[in-house]
């Protein structure tokens, strides 16, 4: 079941972006050099759309970690960004995330950044 829902949304994923309701999957992985320490699996449902030249975004769900040598847990998680045009090649982007954690504390996360096109 997992990997049928993993499937469908890594498919809609892959469709262009435009206002509105979206699912969002994404996996990323830690290493250690060459050892791998752990896994976390989100899959999101957001929303997204533009007022003008900023555009935004909203998404949560569940967030699936295997972390090596230990048992799997399953946790909330969520993301809040933004980008503006800055000029015709230039676009600012931030986001704020959060992970919550039933055994230790909420993790927490910014992003920013620019984007230049040549």
């Amino acid at each position: 079941m997992k990997k049928i829902a993993l499937a469908l949304a890594a498919s809609i994923a892959s469709t262009p972006a435009m206002a509105g309701v979206y699912v969002n999957a994404e996996s990323n992985a830690s290493y250690t050099g060459n050892d791998y320490t752990s896994r976390t699996t989100d899959i999101h449902i957001g929303y997204e759309g533009d007022v003008g030249a900023f555009g935004y975004y909203i998404q949560g769900g569940p967030a699936f970690t295997a972390a090596d040598g230990v048992d799997g847990s399953t946790d909330f998680s969520g993301k809040l960004g933004g980008s503006v045009a800055a000029s015709e090649k230039l676009g600012l982007y931030g986001e704020v995330s959060f992970k919550t954690d039933e055994t230790a504390d909420n993790a927490y996360g910014t992003k920013i950044g620019a984007k230049y096109s040549f």
